[in-house]
Parts: C-alpha cells; sequence; structure tokens
C-alpha cells in the first residue's frame, strides 16, 4: 500500500456549524481522485463527522467500489459499551452503517490509562481476535493516546495485537505530553508496524509562524506547508500508513501530488522539521488538534476546539498595538449558536475524553476572560 491515508474525520461539510452535515458528493470526488492515484486506505469510527463517518463510507466507497479495491479501519470506543453484549451490537451496527462485509483493519480506540481497565474488564482484546478467527477482521490493533511505559505494559500482554496507531508529528516528536518519538519507539521495540493519526496536527501544522514557513519555502518552493509535516511522519522507518483528515478536494490533491512516489526527507530536512517545531512552541498557546471528542457531551454546547483556533491566532499577534483582531467578531458569531466560554460548568466530561490531556476548563477561563471579558 502506499502510506498515504483517507481519514474520514474532518469531512467536507453542507453547513460549516453542523459536523454531521456531510457533502457527500464532494466527498465522492475525493474519494474517486484519491483511489484513482493508488490509494486505498480509509480510517473511520463511530463518533467521526457527528456520528455520521461510517455512513458516509458506505455512500463514497463501499457502494461504489469492489470491495477488495480498498481497504476500510474503524474502532471500538470505550464510552459506547458497558456490556459483553454491547461490543458486538455496536460491531454488527459497524457492519451495517458501512456495509463492508468485514473490516481490514479494527482498533480498540482511543486506549490511554483511564480507558484501558475497561478494554480489559471486558475482554476487548480476546475478542477482536475472535472476530479475527472468523474472518471479520482482517488485522487488530489499537490506537493509543498515552506514555510510553503504558504502551509497553500493554504491548508485553497483548503481543498478539498486529499494529498500533499513534499521534506522530514533527511538534510532538519531542513533547513531554505526547511523547511521540519515546510511543514510537517503544512500538517499533516490539516489531509493530505504527499508523500515524495527527500527522499535522489538526492543522496546526499547515499555517505555520512567518519564519518557519519561509524556511521551509527557502528549503523547496514547490512543495506546500502540510507536505512537510506529512513527509516527516511517513519517512519514519517503522511507519506503514500515515493518515490524513482532508476536507477539500484541495488539501487531498496536494498530499496525493507529493505522496505518490513519496520520497522520505533527508536528514538535513528532517533536521528543519525540528527547528520548525523549536519555532513553533515558542509561539503556541494551546496545543489543541481540533478532534472536537471534547464537544460532543458538553452540557453547554461550548465550540471548544474552535475558540482554541481563535485563541491561539489572537496570542500569536501583538495586541497592545492592535488592540483588537477580527477574532472577537469571530467568536462573538459562533456565540450565536454555541455556549460561550464563560457558560463552562467545569463538569470536566471534557478533560476526561481530550487526547491531549489539556486542561480545558482552565484554558476556558483564559479564552472567556480574553473574548467574553476583553
Amino acid at each position: 500500500m502506499k502510506k498515504l491515508g483517507f481519514g474520514l474525520m474532518r469531512l467536507p461539510l453542507l453547513n460549516p456549524d453542523d459536523d454531521a452535515s456531510v457533502d457527500i458528493e464532494q466527498l465522492k470526488e475525493m474519494v474517486d481522485l484519491f483511489i484513482s492515484r493508488g490509494f486505498t486506505y480509509f480510517d473511520t469510527a463511530i463518533m467521526y463527522n457527528g456520528f455520521q463517518s461510517q455512513k458516509a463510507a458506505k455512500a463514497a466507497i463501499v457502494d461504489r467500489y469492489p470491495r477488495e479495491s480498498f481497504t476500510l479501519a474503524t474502532k471500538l470506543h470505550s464510552a459506547f459499551f458497558n456490556s459483553l453484549e454491547d461490543r458486538d451490537r455496536i460491531f454488527n451496527e459497524q457492519l451495517e452503517q458501512t456495509g463492508a462485509g468485514y473490516f481490514d483493519y479494527y482498533l480498540l480506540h482511543g486506549i490511554e490509562a483511564s480507558s484501558y481497565p475497561k478494554y480489559e474488564q471486558f475482554d476487548c482484546f480476546n475478542w477482536l481476535l475472535d472476530k479475527k478467527a472468523k474472518g471479520l477482521v482482517k488485522h487488530a490493533g489499537f490506537s493509543f493516546h498515552d506514555s510510553p511505559e503504558l504502551l509497553d505494559e500493554i504491548l508485553t500482554k497483548h503481543p498478539e495485537m498486529e499494529f498500533v496507531q499513534i499521534q506522530l508529528n514533527y511538534l510532538d516528536w519531542e513533547s513531554e505530553w505526547i511523547q511521540s518519538r519515546a510511543v514510537y519507539e517503544t512500538a517499533t521495540k516490539h516489531h509493530k508496524p505504527v499508523v500515524v493519526m495527527e500527522p499535522v496536527k489538526g492543522g496546526t501544522l499547515a499555517k505555520l509562524p512567518e519564519a518557519a514557513e519561509r524556511m521551509f519555502k527557502n528549503a523547496d518552493p514547490d512543495a506546500s506547508i502540510p507536505s512537510w509535516a506529512i513527509r516527516f511522519a511517513a519517512s519514519q522507518e517503522n511507519v506503514m500508513m500515515v493518515l490524513s483528515g482532508m476536507s477539500n478536494i484541495e488539501q487531498l490533491r496536494d498530499n496525493t501530488d507529493f505522496m505518490a512516489d513519496f520520497k522520505p526527507l533527508t536528514p538535513e530536512e528532517i533536521a528543519m522539521t525540528h527547528t520548525a517545531a523549536d519555532i513553533i512552541n515558542g509561539q503556541i498557546t494551546v496545543p489543541c488538534t481540533g478532534c472536537s471528542y471534547c464537544t460532543d457531551g458538553c452540557p453547554m454546547h461550548i465550540a471548544i476546539p474552535r475558540y482554541f483556533s481563535l485563541y491561539n491566532e489572537d496570542m500569536r499577534e501583538d495586541l497592545e498595538e492592535k488592540g483588537w483582531t477580527i477574532n472577537f467578531t469571530n467568536y462573538a458569531k459562533l456565540t450565536e449558536t454555541h455556549g460561550r466560554a464563560a457558560d463552562c460548568i467545569a463538569c470536566g466530561q471534557c478533560e476526561g475524553v481530550c487526547p491531549q490531556h489539556l486542561p480545558i476548563i482552565e484554558l476556558m477561563r483564559k479564552v472567556s476572560a480574553h473574548y467574553d471579558h476583553g
């Protein structure tokens, strides 16, 4: 397989304020281009795009292409089962929603210290192996958001798992929170191929500070800024697939252009990505990837990732000189359909599901101080 996978997580929308309003016709066009250029890997999950991603996969891929012409991955998330029977109910619903007949890759979703005991309690590793034995799953693995120590523990206990999906990008490579490098090296130590998620960190590595962007453009004027991030991930020897959540045909065309005949970064180019990470880390305030796991259960319907995006942009500005930015207007517009940052009741559900382990409650207070009282 070519190393680029289509992450069905940030799909094109008919209504930008409604994640469930997937633009199926545009998605079909994207899928057609993706497959025509020789790429085959698609990744979905229960909750992606307002719980519509698996259905979108059926409409845009499964119903339109021979089953053997593509590979499909989906996942079992700990938030959606509370009994042994729930596991099969969810799996059967996924088969029905996707129409796939079987899954090429199936993952226990988002394992971290808080969720791992639940996967053990309900014997999910053996359950997944049973699905594989029955031919309903071709490859069994899990996605992971925690420390290299926990990953080592899990892979030691479950060597039957065939692959691990991790967050890996040049910004998180040496991050004390994400620890991309150490987690990657742990998977490699256990001889488990790696699937990469968040190679562009939710778009953070698509729009860089001027100094970092200038450095990359001087090195290769024709290369897009996101291409450096995706190629960095794909250049790691034990990476078998890099997922990109592509939201429009332009992003897909760019990604497939440079990944069609993939060339790993040179040591000098990798050194530039580390320099870019240093520049970005000097400016970024909230390292949110925009995955939106935090918003589905928010009782106040707060647009948490969008507020963080606005806040990050403003924190890069010289606000003493400007005094005001367009993001104050953008924030006010969002609050017409979403709760304000000040409406946060500190229930903590968002922090419990954040893969980045962000202190969202504290950060919401800062966002509120900036926009609600600024």
